[in-house]
């Protein structure tokens, strides 16, 4: 039933235990592109358009949203791209038109060389979406800590954790340096990540609850337990509040099926007949045990009906 709650309100949850340990999270690691910010940059500084053709040309292939802005920036026809190699973190290389091309971070931001001489800076903007600040402070006040991190550079990176009010942050970090970094939290507690990219997938996939946005890349969707369908961060709030939840009507639960047994058994076992020469009546027995199933079902159902 928590489950089937779950994806009313656009929270899709794999499997049971997912929603078990999300009642204990006290850290939620949050990438930044795609998960606190839309995941749609711009292009702000337009190089030359032989620079930018040969950029677009090479990032056509990649699934990053910078270099899908770069190629959105880009009108007309691209050449062909030989040897292109993404690294996971870094960037891409490729030979386009007899030149071989790399685009990847640089201590300025994003950056082109070819044949190893750099010959662009390329300066992006990707808003914060308009959920973000409100979703942020509702799980402050539910006691969870924030950890940002980043791939992009740390100026930008704590730029965002300051606006945001979030103080423990890293930048300039790579898919392995967030794997590891994750794993050091989880000494302190139960962890969650929230990612959306190909580079969040190995920690999405380490954290004791992984979540992946809807609106991500599929490989980090597959790799996380809970998936907010519309990649909107409150939804993160509700995953929590459904678990709380749903944990408390298992609990209930549980009180109703020990708590018939508990009455019923003694007696049924005797227990009053010396003193009294009373048994419990099988039929009674047989009503006891239904309206033990039934308590829990009418209960379980009751979670329709929370808001959430």
């Amino acid at each position: 039933v928590g489950m089937g709650r779950g994806a009313e309100v656009g929270v899709l949850i794999k499997n049971a235990e997912a929603l078990e340990k999300l009642e204990k999270v006290k850290t939620i690691v949050i990438d930044k592109t795609g998960t606190l910010t839309e995941g749609k940059p711009k292009l702000l500084d337009i190089p030359s358009k032989e620079i930018l053709c040969l950029a677009a040309a090479l990032e056509q292939n990649s699934e990053h949203p910078l270099g899908k802005a770069i190629v959105a920036a880009y009108n007309g026809p691209l050449p062909k791209v030989e040897e292109f190699k993404s690294i996971p973190g870094s960037g891409v290389t490729g030979v386009v038109d007899h030149k071989k091309i790399a685009i990847g971070k640089s201590n300025l931001g994003v950056s082109m060389t070819i044949e190893g001489k750099e010959v662009a800076q390329f300066t992006f903007a990707d808003p914060i979406k308009k959920s973000t600040p409100q979703a942020l402070k509702e799980l402050q006040l539910l006691g969870i800590t924030l950890v940002l991190l980043s791939g992009d550079n740390k100026q930008t990176t704590e730029k965002v954790a300051l606006n945001l009010g979030i103080k423990e942050f890293y930048g300039e970090v790579n898919p392995a340096q967030k794997l590891e970094l994750l794993r050091k939290l989880k000494g302190r507690n139960i962890v969650a990540m929230a990612g959306d990219g190909v580079n969040d997938a190995p920690a999405l996939a380490a954290a004791d609850v992984g979540i992946a946005m809807g609106t991500g890349t599929d490989v980090a969707i597959e790799s996380a337990e809970i998936t907010l369908v519309k990649g909107d961060l409150l939804a993160i709030t509700r995953a929590i509040h459904l678990s709380r939840a749903v944990m408390k009507n298992i609990r209930q639960n549980l009180f109703f099926a020990f708590f018939y047994n508990a009455i019923s058994i003694p007696l049924a076992a005797g227990l009053l007949y010396p003193p009294t020469g009373l048994l419990l009546n099988p039929m009674i027995a047989a009503f006891a045990m239904s309206l033990s199933s039934v308590s829990v079902i009418l209960n379980s159902l009751r979670l329709k009906l929370i808001k959430i």
